[in-house]
């Protein structure tokens, strides 16, 4: 293999193994963790929804896609999205959304410095 692509992908390996983040969402009564990082895997389904200008919907899907519970396993299914979109307080999942997606910013910002 490439020794140049070697190296990216174990420096992607190290920041998607490093510690979960917790933050603690005292509406629900629980803790949601997430990694400070995402593969671009992960992010082309709510890039793809912000382009299509369904804000709401990117927003829900990042917290589907990278809330996780202690052990490092996803927190909801698919089938959760619809009642995310219409049951659930949105200045709460606002609050999740902005939180999970800035993990990844704050990490480059860190790395810009």
């Amino acid at each position: 293999m490439n020794p140049v692509l070697e190296n990216a992908k174990n420096h992607f390996k190290e920041k998607l193994g490093g510690d979960l983040r917790k933050m603690t969402v005292d509406e629900w009564k629980m803790d949601i963790y997430y990694k400070p990082a995402h593969s671009f895997a992960t992010e082309s389904k709510i890039i793809q929804l912000q382009q299509q200008g369904k804000t709401v919907e990117a927003l829900v899907e990042s917290i589907l896609l990278k809330s996780l519970n202690p052990e490092g396993k996803k927190l909801f299914s698919p089938t959760d999205k619809m009642t995310l979109m219409n049951e659930v307080d949105p200045a709460v999942l606002l609050r999740i959304a902005t939180e999970l997606n800035s993990a990844t910013s704050e990490y480059e910002a860190v790395e810009k410095n």
